[in-house]
């Protein structure tokens, strides 16, 4: 484990744009973010289809992993966003696709939901806008290559708390802090209907009407169970969260966790040899993986809205999503726009899906903490996909909760011994 001290001038550290998730035993600030448990809704009245709650595989139902607020009031102004990971621990669903999955709640108000489909008929082919030159400094307030390791959502924090997705209660700049500064504004004229000039055949062979087509046609919805009805939950934790420090050369270094042995008699060598070494007997993907994960040991969550993943493998169906795209540079200063992986577009409106958050290993070790078998969860790092304009589900309207299913990659350990990082 790489050392930290708290008290340097963090010169020879380098902030990344990932704000790290820890678990925490103790309420924080943030009173909706969770690991485990059961989930809680936007709304009491409001809960997902059933269905959603199911495994795949098995049709069972699964276990809340992580619930998250996800708000990005500057991304997403009039958007109040919820994330939830579920997962089947059957030991027979295991490794299987469908065994984990992910949905998304939205809520838009009525003037932002007029807005935005306004704004989709005028420029329907508008480029997605622009991250700003640092993602951590714009969503949290937190500066890099600074001293200061203030909790970024902490609800006495000054570092821009008010736009955290961690964050269950914004600040004056939140825009779902005030029901009356929407209620203030005044009531937008109704559009005319451009179709309606139209000769009919035109419109339907031009597809500008707003009828959905039988695709899109939401399908009826499952009640959701009773909490009775789900297996037993896995522990609750709240979520800390912080901006993510490495070291200056962590990219260049052993990872380390990670002993070589040089032999018997062997001279002491030097740290060329040794990463030559290591190299030889271990993927560098894995290595940079381990070498990241190690600097911050208890980080259970890695978020960076747009950015990059962290990658456990590139060889496996998940990995050859990313590596092109993710090339050798980890998560240092990368500044990418969906880094050009193929994540399957929404399945609800069609637009590209952006890397949000991943779950580290630290989760198993922090949720199966009181379990005596062995015989646990074994993937290596969850990675959520979500539409990049966070659309909201068909035949909602405006101020009531959608929930849309997003895209969840696993990469699993490997079989061939335990290569977890502690």
């Amino acid at each position: 484990m790489a050392d930290y001290d708290s008290d340097s001038s963090g010169a020879e550290d380098i902030a990344t744009n990932v704000l790290l998730g820890y678990a925490s035993r103790e309420p924080t600030s943030d009173d909706f973010s969770q690991l485990g448990g059961h989930p809680t809704w936007l709304d009491d009245k409001t809960a997902p289809s059933g269905s959603l709650a199911k495994c795949r595989v098995c049709n069972g139902l699964m276990n809340l992993l992580l619930q998250i607020n996800g708000d990005l009031p500057e991304r997403f102004p009039g958007h109040e966003r919820r994330l939830y990971l579920w997962a089947c621990r059957k030991k027979t669903c295991r490794r299987k696709e469908g065994s984990v999955r992910a949905f998304r709640a939205t809520r838009q108000t009525a003037v932002q939901q007029v807005k935005e489909k306004r704004e989709e008929k005028s420029q329907p082919k508008a480029p997605a806008p622009q991250p700003a030159n640092n993602l951590g400094e714009t969503l949290f307030g937190v500066k890099p290559g600074t001293n200061t390791q203030a909790n970024p959502i902490a609800s006495g924090s000054s570092s821009g708390a008010s736009a955290n997705p961690f964050a269950a209660n914004g600040t004056a700049s939140n825009p779902f802090s005030s029901a009356s500064s929407l209620a203030a504004k005044p009531p937008q004229q109704p559009e005319v209907d451009e179709a309606a000039s139209l000769p009919e055949t035109f419109a339907q062979k031009a597809r500008i009407t707003d009828a959905p087509s039988p695709e899109t046609q939401p399908s009826p919805k499952e009640p959701w169970p009773s909490p009775s009805n789900f297996p037993d939950p896995l522990p609750h934790y709240h979520l800390d969260a912080d901006t993510e420090y490495i070291e200056a050369s962590a990219d260049d270094q052993t990872p380390s966790n990670v002993q070589i042995d040089r032999g018997e008699g062997s001279s002491g060598g030097s740290g060329a040899d040794d990463k030559t070494l290591f190299e030889s007997t271990m993927d560098k993907t894995f290595q940079r993986f381990a070498d990241h994960l190690s600097q911050n040991p208890e980080q259970v969550l890695r978020y960076d809205f747009e950015g990059q993943p962290l990658l456990y493998s590139k060889s496996d169906k998940v990995g050859k999503l990313f590596a092109e795209a993710a090339g050798q540079e980890g998560n240092v200063k990368v500044k990418t726009q969906g880094g050009g992986a193929k994540i399957p577009r929404c399945n609800n409106c069609g637009a590209a899906r952006v890397f949000e958050l991943q779950l580290t290993p630290h989760v198993i070790t922090e949720l199966e903490a009181d379990e005596m078998s062995i015989d646990g969860m074994d993937w290596g790092t969850i990675i959520l996909g979500v539409c990049s304009k966070d659309c909201q589900e068909s035949g909602i309207d405006s101020g009531e909760v959608g929930y849309v299913e997003e895209w969840v990659g696993v990469q699993w350990e490997e079989l061939a011994g335990t290569r977890r990082p502690a």
